[in-house]
């Protein structure tokens, strides 16, 4: 009896079914969804290409907005713009340094030198010192020939004293042995004189300059004050003349 209730149970079922999907599906069988007389929706996307693709013209009511827009935001930009810096002209170039190069001295001694350079630190653009080798004049000497030997050296000696011509002595050592001094004198005008008087006595009296070489110092400068720094004021006793810069 159960089994005969399922089974008509599910006769009636498929018999239901079979109607739905068969009386349900009204776009199969091409009767539309919407009332005769009612236009159908198409999306956008369904819609066929039209021949004109011009846009349509724009309406004054839809161009006044866009207008005001774009003045307000004109106006904002203009109100938000920092104002411009003004306009500070280049300053006129400096006239440039012209150096004057110049070596000072001799000096006599390194100290001299240091003190001077002391005395142009706020003067100088540059400095620098150097010792240079030079030929001094020690002074000028008066004498008379030996003749080679000792003995005849002192035999002169003895007619200088015979005929009343003092002051001298017979070197024994140095660049000239046994010559008879006569003086050394600072002055070549004395030594000229000393000179006169034993040639006057019957004596070939001769005169030579002695030199030795002695260091000298000097100080090169670079002034940078357009040549106008007076450094006599403050550096005294000493010559300078033009050297090239460094």
């Amino acid at each position: 009896m159960f089994l005969r209730l399922l089974f008509v149970l599910l006769i009636a079922l498929n018999i239901a079914v079979g109607a739905w999907l068969l009386l349900g599906q009204d776009d199969a069988h091409g009767r539309s969804a919407a009332d005769p007389g009612v236009p159908e929706l198409h999306l956008l996307s369904e819609r066929p290409p039209t021949p004109s693709s011009a846009p349509e013209p724009a309406s004054p009511m839809s161009v006044a907005p866009a207008a005001s827009v774009a003045t307000a935001a004109t106006a904002a930009a203009s109100t938000r713009a920092p104002s411009a810096a003004p306009v500070v002209p280049p300053p006129a170039p400096s006239r440039p340094n012209t150096y004057t190069c110049m070596a000072l001295g001799p000096f006599a001694t390194q100290t001299d030198m240091r003190n001077a350079r002391a005395s142009l630190t706020n003067q100088a653009a540059r400095m620098r010192s150097r010792q240079e080798q030079t030929t001094q004049t020690t002074g000028w000497w008066v004498y008379l020939p030996g003749g080679g030997s000792r003995d005849k050296a002192l035999e002169l000696g003895r007619r200088l004293a015979a005929a009343n011509v003092g002051d001298y002595f017979v070197v024994s050592s140095g660049d000239q042995p046994n010559t008879v001094s006569l003086g050394l004198f600072k002055d070549p005008a004395n030594a000229r004189r000393r000179r006169e008087q034993v040639v006057a006595a019957g004596f070939p009296a001769q005169m030579t300059e002695r030199t030795e070489t002695v260091p000298e110092y000097w100080l090169d400068v670079v002034i940078a004050d357009n040549g106008h720094a007076d450094w006599r004021s403050r550096v005294k006793g000493v010559g300078s003349h033009s050297t090239g810069c460094f």
